[in-house]
């Protein structure tokens, strides 16, 4: 995009101003930043170029050509935000799209700060548009809509793109290709600052009268890295093939996605859900070959204002149910604000874990595997359905934390989410021969009024809640002391326990509780007693 910082202020100035919409691009518009205590072009519209004005010129020159020229302050981050957010709406062509690192860094050809470039991976993506070349039409056909002038390369290699879209396109003639393989012939003709180098090198490769890259190919390689350096050994090899260049996407590119274009915005509740049944279909498709499920789901709409809403949902286990995941959308898609109108649906599988086919029983076959009780699928859509209408951190499990203290033994966490691994969540199970643990702890420990014939013996008659209950059995004591590693040495943690002695109790009744003495038996002052829980 060769003036891409204009033609965002341009689009910008026209929202704000209806009487300029009619003869916007006509208007020669101009930004300026400061160098060395004077006002320079920063960047210049077609319009203003036609009329003498280009990047670099002082602004008082600038003036005096085109006394009525439109200028505004220079805003490289407004101008780098605009166009990762481009970067984001093209993922509906492809989803591996990134900025382009150098953009409007002052390199030869780049239109002295002006500009902004894109990666686009279409690699399988072409046969959805028609090939390669409806592609290119269409992708800078749908930028000029929204008020960016766009040129494409597309070649096997990025540099070989890089070089293409730059210097082999024109205004007649926006777009330019090369079959895989025949990067060496099509490059030969091109400006040498086609292959990414510094004006310093590019001045420099002039002088020495090499101003192709075809002249650089035939030169010997020792004396060509020796007198410019082994970067023009390094971008060449890149653009020929020889040497790989990774270009690292905005987002990771999901293990699978799926892909829905309308032949006309759409905008109705209905007509979404019927689109995401169809991406649901198709993906699960994809899943099931993998012998995958889906954990973690993204839909993504792409509306004709450029702009795009998304929707995510995430399953506590691996799914490839169409029927399930659907559910859990409904209430998403709901909320969605199609604005003026939906051009393309995108279903991407943002995390996938593996699930292979389960085996049942003769008896399990003829049976609604929903309606069992007990069953783990019944009970992960259960959790799948809470954490959508309630919200992901409003439903929770208990997880095992490695601690023999019982308030510190387990925790919750997102049913939804992973546990940690840490050293305080760890496959970690109690001692074999651990006494039985009650089935439900009281949240905080509950002081009773015990009575014990021997000090440091059982209870044989505890008072809470204003109610006595005689001891039938009592078993114990089982000690507890605090964790080894909170030593005496630094400062003391808070709210760390003392040596407790507990009992398994049972009432005339039948009731059985657990109870605790807290700390060590003193003669000097009666023991506190605490009941901790409850057996069933």
């Amino acid at each position: 995009m060769p003036v891409f910082a204009t033609d965002r202020l341009s689009r910008l100035l026209a929202r704000t101003s209806p009487a300029r919409q009619q003869n916007n691009a006509a208007v020669p518009l101009v930004t300026v930043t400061s160098v060395q205590g004077g006002l320079r072009i920063a960047a210049a519209n077609p319009a203003a170029q036609n009329a003498g004005v280009f990047p670099g010129q002082p602004l008082a020159d600038a003036r005096a050509l085109y006394p009525a020229l439109d200028v505004h302050p220079s805003t490289p981050g407004e101008d780098l935000k605009a166009l990762d957010a481009l970067a984001e709406a093209c993922t509906r062509f492809t989803p591996w799209t990134a900025v382009d690192s150098i953009w409007g860094g002052g390199q030869s050809g780049m239109g002295g700060g002006q500009s902004g470039g894109l990666w686009l991976d279409v690699t399988g993506c072409a046969h959805l548009f028609g090939g390669e070349q409806a592609l290119l039409d269409r992708l800078v056909s749908w930028l000029k809509d929204h008020g960016y002038e766009a040129r494409a390369g597309l070649a096997d290699t990025p540099g070989a793109a890089w070089a293409l879209a730059r210097f082999a396109t024109r205004a007649g003639t926006p777009t330019a290709s090369i079959p895989a393989g025949t990067a060496h012939d099509r490059l030969s003709a091109l400006p040498v600052a086609g292959l990414r180098l510094d004006s310093a090198t590019v001045e420099k490769l002039d002088r020495l009268g090499l101003r192709t890259i075809g002249d650089l190919i035939s030169l010997p390689r020792g004396p060509l890295a020796r007198r410019c350096g082994a970067n023009v050994l390094k971008r060449l090899d890149q653009a020929l093939g020889r040497q790989r260049e990774p270009v690292s996407p905005r987002r990771p590119p999901p293990p699978h996605h799926a892909r829905l274009m309308f032949a006309e915005p759409v905008g109705r509740t209905e007509d979404i859900a019927a689109g995401l049944d169809r991406l649901l279909d198709q993906l699960c498709a994809g899943l099931e070959a993998a012998n995958q499920g889906v954990r973690q789901l993204e839909l993504t709409l792409f509306r004709v204002d450029n702009s795009v809403e998304r929707a995510r949902i995430g399953t506590s286990r691996p799914v490839r149910d169409p029927a399930h995941l659907a559910y859990l959308f409904r209430d998403k898609i709901a909320e969605l604000d199609p604005g003026f109108g939906i051009e393309v649906m995108m279903l991407a599988a943002r995390r996938v874990d593996p699930l292979t086919a389960s085996q049942m029983t003769a008896w399990q076959a003829g049976l609604d595997r929903q309606s069992q009780s007990g069953d783990a699928a019944s009970t992960a859509r259960l959790i799948d359905k809470l954490s959508g209408r309630l919200g992901a951190r409003n439903v929770t499990r208990p997880e095992p934390v490695s601690s023999h203290i019982p308030e510190r033994a387990s925790r919750a966490r997102p049913a939804l989410g992973e546990a940690k691994e840490n050293a305080s969540n760890c496959d970690w199970s109690p001692p074999p021969r651990r006494p039985a643990r009650p089935v439900q702890l009281l949240p905080q420990p509950a002081p009773i009024e015990v009575m014990a014939p021997v000090p440091d013996g059982p209870p044989v008659m505890f008072r809470w809640r204003r109610r006595q209950h005689h001891i039938a059995r009592a078993e114990g004591p089982e000690r507890i002391a605090p964790e080894w590693w909170h030593g005496t040495r630094g400062p003391k943690p808070q709210n760390v326990p003392r040596v407790r002695d507990y009992y398994r109790l049972e009432d005339n009744d039948g009731q059985r509780y657990w109870v605790f003495r807290d700390g060590l038996y003193r003669p000097d002052r009666p023991p506190v007693w605490y009941l901790h829980g409850f057996f069933a």
